[in-house]
């Protein structure tokens, strides 16, 4: 029988909304707050905004973040309650999630890396619909892609722009990337690809002085790139805490089926 973690040492973390911030007076008067550093759980409270960024600031620190919703979109965060938080988190089943690794290579062949959790997107910088080539695993699999974009979205993120832009949901723990167009023009039918969570997928910007591209990680953007190189970056592995029966992967799999 496993034996439940303690998290006794919490670090609280919450958005500047008045609703997370009457909650992070109410959880520190309770439970104290310790430094990021030194804790043994980070508990966000806020939105799915809150949760990305702090994924993103505890990337490398191997910590388990835990959220409570106190924001507007909460689809990986859990309900809020201040009642028996230590007993909460013991009981909490992990998710581990690994990020996008996205090497951009500008017009001055300046080469930008950012990680993503959600989603690697390529977007149109202005009225012309963006030519972009696709590669994977160093094959062309696509000469021509007309559309306002392409995304390479995570299990994790396979829920959000994905989601919006007609991509698949994909169980959390399935081995798989999304690869799902946006707005295609031609051709008109590609309605995108599943690919193995191992492959290197390489987009090349076609016509780029003419038809510049921006290339977005979560939230760090580079502009007027002309090649977009994207691989999962399994150095880095992250965990979420959810509360039993409302793990990631029932929230996925509830999502599927419209409810």
């Amino acid at each position: 029988m496993t034996t439940p973690k303690r998290y006794d040492r919490i670090a609280f973390v919450a958005s500047a909304g008045a609703e997370a911030q009457q909650a992070l007076t109410q959880l520190v008067g309770l439970y104290g707050n310790h430094d990021p550093a030194d804790a043994d759980v980070v508990v966000a409270l806020g939105g799915d905004g809150l949760m990305l960024q702090t994924l993103h600031r505890q990337m490398r620190s191997g910590k388990p973040i835990y959220g409570m919703h106190r924001g507007t979109v909460g689809f990986l965060m859990n309900e809020f309650s201040a009642l028996d938080l230590h007993s909460r988190l013991a009981a909490a089943r992990e998710s581990a999630i690994h990020p996008l690794l996205m090497r951009a290579t500008d017009v001055h062949g300046a080469t930008h890396l950012h990680h993503a959790i959600n989603e690697v997107a390529l977007f149109r910088q202005t009225y012309q619909a963006a030519r972009l080539r696709i590669l994977i695993d160093e094959r062309e699999r696509m000469a021509e892609l007309i559309a306002d974009g392409i995304l390479v979205a995570t299990p994790a993120g396979s829920t959000a722009y994905n989601l919006s832009a007609q991509g698949p949901i994909l169980p959390i723990n399935a081995a798989l990337l999304a690869l799902t167009p946006i707005s295609a023009f031609r051709p008109r039918r590609w309605r995108g690809a599943l690919l193995p969570n191992t492959a290197f997928v390489v987009i090349e910007v076609l016509e780029g002085d003419k038809r510049p591209v921006a290339a977005v990680a979560d939230h760090d953007e580079v502009r007027d790139v002309r090649r977009v190189e994207v691989l999962s970056d399994k150095t880095i592995s992250m965990h979420m805490l959810f509360d039993p029966g409302h793990s990631l992967e029932e929230r996925i799999l509830s999502e599927q089926f419209g409810y």
